[in-house]
């Protein structure tokens, strides 16, 4: 199957946009990737800190949200990273070269936007990384901003 292009399907721009394209995604789950090249995003020439893969993991989630969107004929929303519980990685970098493979997979999902992904980074078949991921969905971002700063957005 193939997907739109990954700019499509996450409220990010530019060079935010960490992922490179989606490979499989279904109603539950889904498999981005991630090429690490020298004019990557946060590379310093070796690779990048493996802390950025709490965010390849954010928005590996927010493309599944994309793709849920554009299969109901819906526009893309903004979404809110709330928390990463147990991120745990096995190497202090992802190495110039690497092509991460960044799977997500939804295990709660609240009627009022909560949700929550199990997520793992694989480079080559092995896992490099792995956390629970917690997000939030307001169905109006406009309203809850304004709700958030006492009504001035």
């Amino acid at each position: 199957m193939s997907f739109p292009d990954i700019r499509t399907l996450v409220p990010h721009a530019g060079p935010m946009v960490l992922l490179d394209r989606v490979l499989a995604a279904d109603a539950d789950s889904l498999c981005a990737e991630v090429t690490i090249r020298a004019d990557t995003l946060f590379c310093d020439g070796t690779g990048v800190g493996t802390w950025i893969g709490i965010e390849y993991m954010a928005q590996a989630i927010a493309a599944h949200a994309g793709v849920a969107a554009l299969n109901d004929g819906a526009a893309v929303k903004v979404g809110f990273l709330l928390g990463a519980r147990r991120y745990e990685c096995s190497r202090p970098l992802f190495a110039s070269g690497s092509v991460l493979q960044v799977f997500v997979v939804r295990t709660l999902q609240s009627d009022n936007g909560l949700g929550a992904f199990e997520c793992r980074i694989e480079i080559d078949g092995v896992v490099a990384a792995n956390a629970t991921i917690t997000v939030f969905l307001p169905d109006n971002v406009q309203d809850f901003i304004g709700g958030l700063s006492g009504g001035a957005v």
